[in-house]
């Protein structure tokens, strides 16, 4: 039986982020015998890692709450597999802030507290990561600050993930223009009526995605109101920063352009894209992935022509009938492959 438990766990900013545990009751306790078995056995104590139990940490998009991560958690679940399911503050059991809020925030913030609570609480020693569309992308930008979670985790999973490359037709540029404007003047993007999730977004948070992909660049903010506060609170000053790997240090530099760091994240990544996604194309999702600069990495289009199902579009390449039968499986065998 799926058993859901929720965790609340405090960012540095003082918000709130659920971190939900999904398991399989039955499933789950029969794999901690047989890891206890084989800690305490001498002939299989040096088993390979492909028979320890794994961890995965599931992190949605724009849009959405746990309930799109829901399915393919607990078909993971019901396999032995310990998931988690983090929901972005403001989004589903986490907390709502009283200040507006950028994809940035959610990276630095609710991402790393993330990683702290699995790595430092629970003392986990292995992890993979799937997200769906701009949970790829929080987790890019917290990996590109905190490079001390690079050996912690052993693969991800992009699923409809893109930034800088939607609107590389001018059909494709004119329309995301013209949706910037629209919903600059509502002040919300609606989610339901574009068919992209549950829920709507705010611009605020939406228009960092829309800025990246109409620039084609992949460039920090100046401070989001979030960030100014914490470094006043800090004496830091409020410019762009620069993290020295080695010192793990901030300095100020100009906009940080988070290509550069890309490639410092070396993490086997595969990237699954559909060809019925306007949000993340294909073309969009490979040049991101080749942004990466990693040959171990894969990069994997649905379509029909293909021989695939159906020409999924942005939501129903991660939660539908279809993607459960041809979809998940590839994840599985990915999460498999780097155990």
């Amino acid at each position: 039986m799926i058993k859901q438990t929720l965790n609340l766990v405090t960012t540095k900013d003082h918000q709130h982020v659920a971190v939900w545990q999904i398991i399989d009751d039955e499933v789950f306790d029969n794999v901690n015998i047989i890891d206890s078995e084989a800690r305490d056995s001498k002939e299989i104590h040096n088993a390979s890692g492909a028979n320890k139990k794994q961890n995965l940490l599931f992190l949605h998009g724009a849009f959405s709450d746990k309930e799109v991560c829901l399915g393919i958690a607990s078909y993971f679940a019901s396999l032995g597999y310990q998931c988690f399911v983090m929901e972005w503050r403001g989004h589903g059991s986490s907390s709502q802030p009283p200040s507006n809020y950028h994809l940035e925030d959610i990276a630095f913030y609710d991402v790393k507290a993330t990683f702290d609570y699995l790595f430092d609480e629970l003392k986990l020693d292995n992890l993979h990561c799937i997200t769906h569309s701009g949970g790829g992308i929080c987790l890019t930008l917290c990996l590109s600050r905190y490079p001390e979670f690079y050996d912690k985790i052993n693969s991800i999973c992009m699923v409809a993930c893109q930034v800088f490359a939607g609107t590389s037709t001018p059909s494709s540029y004119a329309k995301l223009l013209l949706i910037k404007a629209v919903t600059r003047q509502l002040g919300y993007v609606d989610g339901k009526r574009l068919k992209l999730g549950t829920m709507n977004e705010s611009y605020y948070l939406l228009s960092q995605w829309m800025d990246w992909n109409l620039n084609q660049n992949f460039v920090s903010y100046t401070p989001t109101p979030i960030t100014k506060q914490l470094l006043k609170q800090t004496s830091l000053p409020l410019s762009s920063w620069r993290l020295s790997k080695k010192t793990q240090t901030i300095t100020t530099s100009q906009p940080l352009d988070y290509r550069t760091l890309m490639p410092n994240i070396t993490i086997p990544i595969y990237s699954i894209c559909a060809a019925g996604d306007w949000v993340a194309p294909p073309r969009g999702t490979l040049k991101y992935l080749q942004a990466f600069n990693n040959s171990n990495n894969q990069w994997r289009e649905f379509s029909i022509a293909n021989g695939n199902l159906e020409d999924y579009n942005h939501a129903r390449i991660f939660l539908s009938r279809n993607a459960a039968k041809e979809v998940w499986p590839t994840v599985l065998d990915w999460v498999e492959r780097h155990s």
